[in-house]
């Protein structure tokens, strides 16, 4: 990755900064609200996918947000969630595109790297 120096005071304290600060990281905290689904997609290729309910920090109610698990361990971890039960996921946030009989469509979906029960 590229970098680039950053100035301070003296060229000997100068640091390197990467030119891409980007970062996508997502941790969730929140209950599972349906069993989890096994799909195999036309590529051949399976996930697991399910959602989570998470409250909002700053005002009232909640957003449920759809989960997918590629791997074959947190597609494991995921067959085993029951709804109501509270679990943690890491990962990060992408968008699926996908032919629909109408045309494209899209939705953002948090790709978990990592399901704990908690």
């Amino acid at each position: 990755m590229p970098v680039k120096q950053a100035s301070t005071r003296s060229p000997k304290d100068s640091v390197e900064l990467p030119d891409d600060y980007s970062k996508n990281c997502v941790q969730l905290c929140g209950k599972v609200s349906g069993a989890p689904a096994e799909k195999e997609l036309p590529s051949g290729d399976k996930v697991v996918e399910f959602r989570i309910v998470v409250g909002r920090a700053s005002r009232e109610g909640v957003d449920t947000l759809d989960i997918a698990a590629w791997s074959s361990k947190t597609r494991r971890s995921a067959l085993t969630l029951k709804p109501g039960q509270w679990v943690e996921i890491e990962g990060q946030i992408h968008r699926r595109f996908w032919q629909a009989p109408n045309g494209l469509a899209s939705r953002w979906q948090v790709e978990s790297e990592i399901i704990t029960k908690i």
